[in-house]
């Protein structure tokens, strides 16, 4: 049953804004929603909606089985990464080993020619050793074969090789000898009387010193002035060790033929 009283309206206000606003729910709370449309309603079914029609392709495609690989090909492409992975793996390798071999072989090569170097400054050093002798050795013989040969040529430089010696001795010296040869005896008696007389020295012939030398014999010392002695230090002095006697023939038969020869002409 209808009332026909009158309803109480109240005023406009916050209280009425706010019953209005509560019969709909504000579009910030709603976190998704779609249009409806009223369908068919006589029971035939009829097309659906594209939504549905998308949706429904969309959960077929996925539903659906992937196509399905080949075995061999799944076996090629293994084969192929595999070949890749290997081929780089042995490239890598091989440039640490080609490296490596590279330093081996620097150092290998510079050890050898190190070595090389150091046979062949020995071999040098040592012909240098044997270049050097042999030039010791033939300006040694060439010079005693001067010497020899002026000494047959001028046999009164024994005269100044007596002076020399006596001068050599010292002053305090007493019971002096010079022993030389018998043929050089006469030479030296001449040509050095003045100073075996203010030395008081004695002359004496002795076949055993040689041609062109003396042996001065005092009470404090002796000089050796023979040939044999004063050729052996002048030899050592070229680095020589040449005698001045040879090993088969004696000098002093030579020279004192030679001097003969010269005395008599």
């Amino acid at each position: 049953m209808i009332s026909s009283k009158p309803r109480n309206v109240p005023p406009p206000g916050d209280g009425a804004r706010r019953d209005v606003y509560a019969r709909f729910i504000p579009r910030e709370e709603l976190s998704s929603f779609a249009a409806w449309a009223l369908g068919d309603v006589s029971g035939v079914p009829g097309p659906a909606s594209p939504q549905a029609s998308t949706a429904g392709g969309t959960a077929a495609r996925a539903a659906e089985p992937g196509p399905r690989t080949d075995p061999a090909e799944l076996l090629a492409q293994q084969l192929r990464a595999a070949r890749q992975s290997g081929y780089q793996d042995g490239y890598r390798d091989g440039l640490v080993a080609l490296e490596g071999f590279k330093q081996s072989f620097a150092a290998q090569t510079t050890a050898q020619v190190g070595a090389l170097v150091a046979g062949l400054g020995e071999q040098l050093d040592a012909m240098q050793q044997e270049m050097a002798a042999a030039l010791a050795t033939t300006a040694t013989a060439l010079a005693r074969q001067v010497v020899r040969s002026e000494l047959a040529a001028r046999p009164d430089s024994v005269v100044a090789v007596a002076e020399q010696a006596i001068e050599a001795l010292l002053l305090s010296a007493r019971h002096i000898v010079l022993r030389v040869h018998p043929e050089d005896h006469a030479l030296i008696a001449r040509g050095a009387a003045e100073t075996l007389a203010a030395r008081g020295a004695r002359l004496v012939a002795d076949a055993q010193i040689g041609r062109g030398g003396c042996l001065l014999q005092s009470d404090i010392g002796l000089v050796d002035a023979t040939v044999d002695e004063r050729w052996r230090r002048a030899a050592a002095g070229l680095g020589s060790e040449l005698p001045w006697r040879d090993a088969n023939v004696a000098a002093a038969p030579v020279i004192l033929s030679e001097a003969k020869d010269l005395g008599d002409a």
